[in-house]
Parts: C-alpha cells; structure tokens; sequence
C-alpha cells in the first residue's frame, strides 16, 4: 500500500513552517515514497525551488538507475513533486474587511474576517498550475487582503479547473461546521451543504481530509486530538453518503521527530509570546514528515484514505514551468517606424545573417548552430520583433553617445557600442534595456526618485551609459562589458 504526503508545510509557510524543500523530499525518498505536495499557507514561494530540486534529482537517480546493471528489472520510477498551496478561503467572501468577532463552535472568539478557512488546493496539469497562480496572486490583492492573502469561492467557481481540492485541517470549513453541527444537537445540515458545494465544482477531484493527532508529547496540544476525535467520524460518514472520497493527511511543519521543540519554538517567535506562558499557542508537536508506516499505523482502520493519496497521485500530470524570460513590449514612438514596416523591409535570410554572425559580419556559427540560434530566440517571427527594438536601442545608444562623447566618436567607443548593441541583440534583449531606461528616466524626472550611478554588471555597458541608465564611463575607467560574453548565460545585468 502506497501513501504520500498532500498536505506539507516549508518554511516558506513563514514563522509557521520549519522544513526546507530539500530536506522534505530528501526524508520522503529515503521512507520509500515517490511524490510530495507542498502546501504552503497561502502562498506558492517555495514551488519553483521544489520543482528544480525534484528535477535535478530525478536527473541523478535516472543516471544512476541506467548505469546499475543489477536493478533487477525494476523500472525507474521518478520522484513526482507535487505543486499546492493550503489557501484561506474568507469566511464572508475576500470584499469583506471587518473587525467583527464570533465564538466559533469551540467557544474561541476570532475575527470572522481574518485569515478564513482552510482549504487545500492542488495542481493537477499545466492548467491547474496556471490557475493556481491566478487563485494565490488574486490573494494578495488589495479587495482580498486582510490580515493574509485570501480568496473565495466565487474565485474558485472562476479558476478551479485543474485543481484537485480536499477539506483540510480542523481549520477547514468543513471541520468547523461539523463541529458547529455537534454543538447544534448533531445538526450537519450546513456541513453538508459545504460538500455539496465543493463536489458540484471539483467533481471526483474534491476529497475529504482526516488528520490524527494524537500526542503524549509535553507540551503538545491534547485538545486537537480530542476535537478531531469529534470530527473525523461525521467526516467519514458524510463523505459514503455524498459519495466523496476520503484521504488521511499528517499536518506537517517540520522533518524530523525530534525537531518539535524546535519547531515550538518558533511558534514563540511567530506569536510574540515566552516559552513559559501557559497560554500561548501549541502545536501537538505530531506534526513531523512522518512515514508511511508511522502513516499505516495512525490510520489501518480507514486504508482506503491511504490508498486515495496515490489515486491523487495518479491523477498528477508531469509538466515544466520553465521558459524564457518574458518582457513586455516597450512601445516604440511611430514616427521611428512601426514592427509592421520592419518585416517588409527585411527577409529572413536577412534576420539569419544578422543573429548568427559578429557585429562586423564575420560568420562564426555553422550551419546547425546558426538554426539553435534562431529557434532559441523564438524563430523569424520572434526576430522581427527583436530587429525592431535593437534599431530603435541602436538609434537611442548613438543619440545618447552623441550627448556623452561630443559630436565626433573615436574608433574605440564606435567598436565598444557596435559590439555591445550586437550582443544584446543577439542575445533577445534590446526591449530589456528600453523599458530600464524608461523607468529610470521617470525615476529621476518625474518622480524624483534618488538613483545611483550604477553598480555590478551594468556599470561596464557603454549602451548603458549612453542611454543615462548609468553615469559611470566604462571607457574612461577601462570596465569590461562581460555579463552577456557567455552565450549560455542569459541572466539580466543588476541595474540599480
């Protein structure tokens, strides 16, 4: 039997969480498990890391799998991470903004508006990513934020299609109107109109969540235990009679066993209280990565919610996030010309002896690595594009040349910004240095914003200095234009 891990918290989960990516993925391969979700609160900060980490890994474990002639057969398996975010649904839609209070079911009183429920949301394709993406950011804007980054349903309704969602902890709308329910005589009318609700938008990809955590750990939280003892039979009951799934989750925080009283620790940091006050918060101090055993032995009454993680796990796409750095177009004055007029003007062949040769004509790619050229840059229709911008930066660069270096040019600074101007050319980026130019132009003119003379890479571009990006004069104090020398390497130069 098969179980993995959906419901995981970084430190990314800040003052919250205690694991780092690496670390979480590291402890699940070695208990034998081949997929994790991360589910940070509210946010998706660590999933790139997750995603390159589990990449570079499966690289090596590929390799290594090839290379062992004695794997019995054993097909490879790669590690599939899993991209999620345990998001605060508000209680009263995220367009409420209210210090209105409530004793919940628990007889805790709270800020209806703050923070919200728990809801954990997972990406299953491409199309979930996206809208996952959409879902995390549209938190974060000013109609959703209060106290944290919050969505809603009617958020939901908009961008739930590739996301597979489950009810989450106690802190889940679901626990919290069981537990309402319970107090109201075992009325679970409003619960069940919740699973209705979910169902009707996720279909088979809304699951109901269980947790067990039971501690005799000192200092751990007994109450949790107590209240999910309350919870999960009603959640269990309700989900065979609306016909939803269920799986088992471990409210993870931090790796290791052990690591729990550090990880009480920085709960203290999180909550601004003493170790010693006996009324700060607690965790059970259960929350640790733990393993499939330790996973078989909490919930062996229930094994259909451990063998429902890996049907999760089934239903998750392989995909790459990766791509090219994608810049707006900066809009180049019409009387200079439009992108419509440049492709009249040039022919492809043009475009092709223009990108793969140096800046005095000279060919210096063959034939093969001429056409990678092209297509790295997005092809002819991308090129057209690029010409346009590089034309417009070339004439800038001279006019700015013009007003730096007076009206006759040496040969050295003809060389030095014909060679540069080429290179960033070549390389995709001439729109890249339009739109820095732009901003610090309004930076210094419009909205007297203090601006430095340069530093890094960008104080040894003459094209920068030339376009008032800089004020320092790479020629005068024999700076070298470097960052962009490596064909490979198609990192931005720092401008400050």
């Amino acid at each position: 039997m098969n179980f993995t891990h959906l419901h995981v918290h970084s430190h990314y989960s800040l003052l919250d969480g205690m694991s780092k990516v690496n670390e979480i993925v590291d402890k699940c391969i070695d208990s034998g498990m081949n997929a994790v979700a991360l589910t940070d609160h509210g946010n998706m900060y660590g999933i790139k890391e997750l995603l390159d980490y589990c990449k570079g890994l499966n690289k090596k474990r590929k390799e290594a799998w090839t290379a062992d002639e004695n794997n019995n057969g054993l097909p490879y398996v790669p590690f599939k991470p899993i991209v999620g975010v345990e998001a605060y649904c508000a209680r009263r839609g995220r367009l409420s903004h209210k210090d209105d209070k409530a004793v919940n079911a628990e007889g805790r009183t709270y800020v209806i508006d703050r923070s919200g429920w728990h809801l954990i949301l997972l990406a299953k394709n491409m199309t979930g990513y996206h809208n996952l993406c959409r879902l995390v950011s549209a938190g974060f804007m000013a109609d959703a934020y209060y106290h944290t980054a919050r969505i809603d349903r009617e958020l939901l309704e908009k961008w739930h299609e590739g996301i597979i969602c489950s009810s989450a902890c106690l802190g889940g709308e679901l626990p919290q109107k069981i537990l309402d329910g319970i107090v109201q005589n075992n009325d679970f009318t409003e619960a069940e109109e919740t699973i209705e609700w979910f169902k009707n938008l996720f279909g088979e990809d809304y699951y109901i969540e269980l947790q067990r955590h039971e501690t005799q750990k000192p200092g751990g939280d007994q109450e949790v235990y107590e209240r999910q003892k309350q919870v999960n039979p009603v959640l269990i009951d309700l989900a065979h009679k609306h016909g939803v799934k269920i799986i088992c989750t471990n409210d993870s925080h931090f790796v290791n066993e052990e690591d729990a009283e550090a990880h009480d620790r920085l709960i203290c940091l999180s909550t601004n209280h003493f170790v010693n006050d006996v009324n700060r918060m607690h965790y059970t101090k259960q929350e640790w990565l733990k393993t499939p055993e330790e996973m078989f032995s909490i919930f062996s009454d229930v094994p259909e919610a451990l063998e429902n993680t890996q049907e999760i796990v089934d239903k998750i796409e392989v995909y790459d996030i990766d791509h090219d750095p994608i810049m707006p177009l900066f809009d180049i004055p019409e009387e200079f010309g439009t992108e419509a007029e440049w492709r009249t003007k040039f022919t492809e062949q043009q475009l092709f002896d223009e990108f793969t040769r140096d800046e005095k004509g000279n060919v210096v790619l063959s034939q093969e690595d001429a056409e990678k050229k092209i297509k790295k840059l997005g092809g002819y229709d991308r090129l057209y594009r690029i010409k346009f911008e590089a034309d417009y930066l070339r004439y800038l660069a001279y006019k700015g040349a013009h007003e730096r270096y007076g009206e006759t040019l040496t040969e050295e600074q003809e060389e030095r910004i014909n060679f540069e101007l080429h290179i960033m050319k070549t390389m995709g980026f001439p729109g890249y240095f339009l739109i820095v130019m732009d901003f610090i132009r309004a930076a210094r003119e419009e909205l007297d914003v203090s601006v430095g003379p340069g530093r890094g890479s960008a104080a040894g571009s003459v094209v920068a200095y030339c376009l008032h990006i800089t004020d320092l004069d790479p020629l005068k104090y024999d700076l070298l234009f470097e960052r962009f020398l490596n064909p490979d390497r198609i990192s931005l130069p720092d401008i400050d």
